[in-house]
């Protein structure tokens, strides 16, 4: 019987001390930083000064992205329009979605619908400062009814990432 436990001991010794196995592989690792949008308004739109010829019905004008009014031939533009403008700053090489908003401008006695005119979307060329610069212009519909005066109104600009 000694004998017995004297092999059961020495097989549970050798089986407690062989020596494990064991492999070893390196993996890379990485994150994306991505910062958030944030916008700026650099400027905001003005459409000018329109005087209205005698016309019936209804006319459009337009301002483009880059400041230019398009008018009717029975409408004079003049004054200083220009688009409103603003700035972008987040990641390098993200697209960012650009909402804008239609509304209206008023003088507390008419309002004229605004459409406005701006990119859909612009992909970022650097990450924060200096960002990208965008601009946002648009159209409205004028009738010869319209009270005299000054319309304002508000563009709800959204940026966010697609």
């Amino acid at each position: 019987m000694t004998r017995f436990a004297f092999f059961g001991a020495l097989a549970i010794t050798m089986v407690a001390t062989a020596p494990a196995s064991a492999a070893s592989i390196t993996a890379a690792t990485g994150v994306n930083i991505v910062k958030p949008v944030s916008m700026t308004k650099l400027q905001d739109l003005d459409m000018g000064t329109l005087t209205f010829n005698s016309f019936t019905g209804s006319r459009t004008v337009v301002l483009s992205r880059a400041g230019l009014v398009t008018c009717a031939t029975d409408i004079v533009c003049s004054g200083a329009p220009k688009a409103a403008r603003f700035n972008v700053q987040g990641t390098n090489r993200l697209v960012v979605n650009i909402v804008v908003g239609g509304g209206t401008m008023g003088n507390g006695v008419d309002s004229i619908p605004f459409t406005p005119d701006a990119p859909q979307s612009i992909t970022m060329i650097n990450s924060g400062a200096p960002g990208l610069d965008f601009e946002v212009g648009g159209s409205i519909t004028v009738s010869p009814t319209l009270v005299g005066g000054s319309y304002t109104g508000t563009l709800n600009v959204t940026a966010e990432y697609q």
